[in-house]
């Protein structure tokens, strides 16, 4: 099976945890990306729906996507954008970290992150849906071309 390999120009627009929530502010700060990865807890088929008639979208299925709507949602995926390999994976702990990659994206935590490490980025654009656990409501932007591998923490709202 190939490996979808994507050239773009813009920032990949990247959102997690949406329980079944997608907010107005999360359409409106990924409408300039062409590519958008949804990394798991999904919730409701429709946010799915929505979220690719703004750019391709690739997901992975996260633990709460049971539903029969979820059965042919990968648990992992792998892209390339302009030629750097993201490997997505729902919870950190599943990835694999014999797995080749420049970038693992993640969810689950609803924890903001955007580190390196091991000579990987590491990057969780937090919880998009519901606020839970007192944390932001945020999602993420990953630059990926000639001048590196990097990514922003966008927060999508201050209140509920």
């Amino acid at each position: 099976m190939s490996v979808p390999n994507f050239k773009i120009a813009t920032p990949v627009g990247v959102i997690a945890d949406t329980h079944g929530t997608l907010r107005d502010e999360a359409l409106i700060l990924l409408q300039d990306c062409e590519l958008i990865l949804h990394l798991g807890d999904i919730g409701k088929p429709f946010i799915l729906e929505r979220l690719a008639e703004l750019a391709p979208l690739f997901t992975v299925r996260g633990n709460i996507d049971i539903q029969d709507w979820a059965e042919d949602i990968p648990w992992t995926q792998d892209l390339i954008v302009n030629g750097w390999r993201l490997h997505l994976v729902h919870d950190i702990a599943d990835f694999d970290p014999n797995t080749p990659c420049d970038a693992v994206l993640h969810g689950h935590s609803h924890k903001p992150r955007n580190e390196w490490q091991g000579g990987r980025l590491l990057f969780n654009p937090g919880g998009g849906g519901r606020r839970r656990f007192k944390l932001p409501i945020t999602l993420g932007k990953l630059w990926a071309d000639e001048r590196g591998l990097r990514g922003a923490i966008i927060h999508q709202m201050l209140d509920d």
